[in-house]
Parts: structure tokens; C-alpha cells; sequence
């Protein structure tokens, strides 16, 4: 399957290195798409109308607003069309891309490790073989979850702008420390490695959060003082104000 970007920002390079295979692409900042089809291999092309001609999946991975702008430049071509933009349902992207193929997924930055969460928005069956062959393209990433179209932008808030909660956890994390004498670097590593195997032992729990947090703290122990302290510091109401203002209703 012949895979065709149209963009070439930071969730597409990290689709392009995910996937380690020739890509065909194209962006208004030519350079942005010669340098990726330099690193995984393939081509940049000038224009998306040439990207749809030769591509047997088109991902568009362009700011939404401009939908109905690169629609229009694409209509020559009946290659099936994956989404990966914001707030853009199912039904706008069949309406812009009538007659053919359409699929929606919300990818998170480490799909360029093959450690992201990826949603797909369901749908009815619109080809067997290449559902199929879609879906698994993306599974490839990391975890592909499926959840109803209505679900996808909160998804998005949860797991898409989630690695840059994580990153500000470990800063603050690596700047408490830095503040008790731990040098940054050292500090660093301590935290991210923490974070990550951390990741791990859920995943081994079967995501059961309140067990892993069990198994660390004993009562009236050092870690309960400071899950205590993060309580009391608002980290729950933190993460909800968080989701409310990804999805407009801060």
C-alpha cells in the first residue's frame, strides 16, 4: 500500500518514522517535505493533486480549517482518504470526500516509537479487505483502540495532548529534585525511566492503577505523604480542567 501525506508537520513525521516504509508527501514549506521523504525514504511532490495520484491511502495530515480547500484539490483522485485532524467528525470528512473511502484516527506522538495510543472513530463497513488493511497500518503504532465518533476528540484530550502532560509531570518532577541538590541530568534519568517502566508494570497489571499504587505505599509511608500532598495540590482537578479546555468548555 502506497502511503500518501498531505502535510508534513510534527504528527506526520512521527506517522513517517512509525511506519519506516517510502512515503509520498507534499507541504506549503517545501523543505519540510523533501527532508522527510530524505529520512524514511520516498518522494516529495509539489502538490497534493500529484501525492493522490500515485497513493492507495491519502493521510491527510493538514490543519482542519482546511478540509474543504484540499478536498477540492484532491477530487481528481479515488483513493481511500485517513484523517488524522482535530475536531473533524466522520460525517464532515465523508461530505468532503463523497464516494469513496474515509477513516478518522487520533494518533499521540509516540507513534513515531510504535508506542502510541491511536483511536480510530467507527464506522460501517466500507471495504472488507481494506478496513482491514487500514486499521492494521495504524495498529502497527503502537494500540489502536476503537471508540464511537462522539468519543474521538475526548480521546484526543486524553492520550493525543498527553505527552506533553507527561513532559511537564517529569520537568516538574526533575526541577523538585534539582531543587534538593540532584543534579538535572542525573534527575532525569532517575524520572524518566521511572516513567517508563512505570508504563510497563501497568500495562503487566492489567492497567490497574489503584494496585500499582498500592504496591508502592505502605501506610503512613513517605509515598503516601506525597500522594497526599499531590492531592491536596489539586492534581485530579488539574487533568479535568485540562480535558475541559481541550474541548472548549474551560
Amino acid at each position: 500500500m502506497q502511503i500518501g501525506l498531505i502535510g508534513c508537520g510534527n504528527m506526520a513525521r512521527a506517522l513517517a518514522r512509525g511506519w519506516q516504509r517510502p512515503v509520498l508527501c507534499t507541504d506549503p514549506y517545501s523543505d519540510r517535505a523533501r527532508a522527510l521523504a530524505h529520512e524514511v525514504g520516498g518522494e516529495a511532490l509539489a502538490t497534493g493533486a500529484e501525492v493522490a495520484e500515485r497513493s492507495d491511502l491519502i493521510v491527510l495530515c493538514h490543519k482542519p480549517a482546511q478540509l474543504g480547500l484540499v478536498a477540492a484539490e484532491l477530487s481528481g483522485s479515488r483513493a481511500a482518504v485517513a484523517s488524522i485532524l482535530a475536531a473533524t467528525p466522520l460525517s464532515d470528512l465523508k461530505a468532503a470526500y463523497p464516494g469513496r473511502p474515509v477513516y478518522r484516527f487520533i494518533p499521540s506522538l509516540p507513534v513515531e516509537v510504535c508506542q502510541g495510543a491511536v483511536v480510530q472513530a467507527a464506522g460501517p463497513e466500507q471495504d472488507a479487505e481494506l478496513d482491514a488493511q487500514v486499521s492494521e497500518l495504524f495498529a502497527s503504532l503502537g494500540t489502536l483502540v476503537v471508540l464511537d465518533d462522539g468519543l474521538v476528540d475526548v480521546a484526543m484530550g486524553l492520550m493525543s495532548c498527553a505527552p506533553a502532560y507527561v513532559a511537564l509531570v517529569a520537568e516538574a518532577q526533575i526541577d523538585a529534585g534539582v531543587r534538593r541538590g540532584i543534579p538535572a541530568g542525573q534527575g532525569a534519568e532517575l524520572v524518566i525511566q521511572t516513567l517508563a517502566g512505570t508504563a510497563e508494570l501497568l500495562r503487566r497489571r492489567g492497567n490497574d492503577t489503584m494496585a500499582v499504587r498500592r504496591e508502592v505505599s505502605s501506610p503512613g509511608g513517605v509515598t503516601a505523604k506525597g500522594l497526599d500532598a499531590l492531592e491536596r495540590g489539586g492534581i485530579r482537578a488539574a487533568f479535568s480542567d485540562a480535558l475541559d479546555a481541550v474541548l472548549g468548555e474551560d
